[in-house]
């Protein structure tokens, strides 16, 4: 197993169903908790463990996510507010450091967590079929109609959640 993908990665077709849809959304919805209870049974140097040599901490994973996620809500009203904005990506990789720099609580970053998939699955869930096709672009990785972000943020959620299961499973 490749521990930098291991659930694989992202496979989107404009082919989507309502019911692939409801999905993501659902599994959107679920992530926070199905985080916090992975996390549950973490020491301090559970959280401070890299689920593979040069990979992130536990903790840096959920800071990620969060971070990731947030970004999301802006890039979804961006897409429901103008004509195919083009969004501005970050240094998720500076932004984690950053985190450690912080020294952000675990419990901190959870409750936001709780707090940003909420607002996604609202903002998910009142999408009518034409919001559906509105989209961003990301001068990184090109256009995401707001299906395929739908799609991107449910299997980023779980991409996250394997890398922490990759420590938790032994304890």
């Amino acid at each position: 197993m490749d521990k930098r993908f291991p659930i694989g990665k992202l496979s989107f077709s404009d082919d989507y169903t309502s019911v692939q849809l409801k999905s993501w959304i659902k599994e959107i919805e679920l992530l926070p908790s199905l985080i916090r209870t992975e996390i549950s049974k973490c020491s301090a140097e559970d959280l401070n463990t890299a689920y593979r040599d040069g990979g992130w901490t536990v903790q840096q994973v959920v800071e990620h996510v969060l971070d990731s996620h947030l970004n999301a809500i802006t890039r979804l009203k961006l897409a429901l507010s103008e004509n195919e904005p083009t969004i501005r990506p970050y240094h998720q990789e500076k932004w984690v450091q950053l985190e450690s720099k912080f020294k952000t609580p675990i419990e901190l970053t959870l409750s936001q967590l709780e707090d940003c998939h909420a607002k996604l699955v609202l903002i998910y869930r009142s999408l009518d079929k034409d919001d559906w096709k509105k989209a961003y672009v990301n001068p990184e990785s090109g256009k995401f109609s707001l299906a395929k972000s739908a799609a991107l943020y449910a299997w980023h959620g779980n991409h996250h959640l394997a890398h922490i299961r990759l420590v938790t499973k032994n304890l």
